[in-house]
């Protein structure tokens, strides 16, 4: 009677390859790459105002707080942009430049999409540094999806000086209270958690496939999730 030894190999386990150091050493690459995704996703928040502000919006939802789960598009480049370079500043600019470019054709909130640009970019980047620039995953996309709502939250709520209002620039920020300043504050604290919850699955999650869809495709072997899609292979 024989007997065999079978070995059960242990699996394993995937890391994030972080940015070539110095972390602060953008190469041209990187900008360049960065002001591409920037701009694509500034088209895409466009096109999704046209449909927030139309066919959306006219659906009546009942409880107004649930719009908030239909904002994750607009957090998505800080994601992205976070994910592809993984260098400080990334997840900010990527979020500023989309601000920048859904501006060009012209929306129904004006200059104000650049601060909400800004104010998205530093929620996506401060969930990146707080994680050190060392971890990618689903979990950290995740991460920084939920952390890019909060500011926008703010700006979206509170109320900006009506003196604002008297200089061109910055009248698309006056008001007497936010956006929705009519509001009770457990209707403002659902919008807070409806945004947070787009945040983290349509922001972060989604950020996260399309970041691996188009490492698999080889669209970033020149950055580290494609590095990851070829070590990954050669297992």
């Amino acid at each position: 009677m024989s007997s065999s030894t079978s070995t059960v190999e242990a699996p394993v386990r995937r890391r994030s390859i972080t940015a070539t150091r110095p972390l602060m050493g953008w190469r041209t690459v990187d900008l360049l790459t960065a002001a591409l995704i920037g701009a694509a996703l500034g088209l895409v928040f466009w096109g999704w105002g046209v449909f927030y502000t139309g066919p959306l919006t006219a659906l009546q939802i009942g409880y107004a707080p649930l719009m908030g789960l239909f904002v994750g598009p607009w957090l998505m480049a800080g994601v992205l942009g976070g994910l592809v370079v993984r260098r400080p500043g990334a997840a900010l600019f990527c979020e500023v430049v989309a601000a920048l470019v859904s501006m060009i054709p012209g929306t129904t909130w004006g200059v104000g999409v650049l601060f909400a640009g800004i104010l998205q970019g530093l929620g996506a980047e401060l969930a990146f540094a707080l994680l050190g620039y060392r971890f990618f995953g689903v979990a950290a996309a995740a991460f920084a999806g939920a952390l890019a709502a909060p500011l926008e939250w703010l700006y979206e709520t509170f109320s900006f000086p009506e003196s604002w209002a008297d200089v061109p620039v910055l009248s698309a920020f006056a008001g007497s209270g936010g956006y929705y300043g009519e509001w009770e504050w457990p209707e403002k604290l659902a919008y807070l958690g409806t945004m947070t919850a787009s945040g983290v699955v349509l922001a972060g999650v989604v950020a996260w496939l399309l970041t691996r869809a188009l490492a698999r495709a080889g669209a970033l072997s020149a950055f580290p999730p494609g590095q990851e899609v070829r070590e990954s292979r050669a297992v």
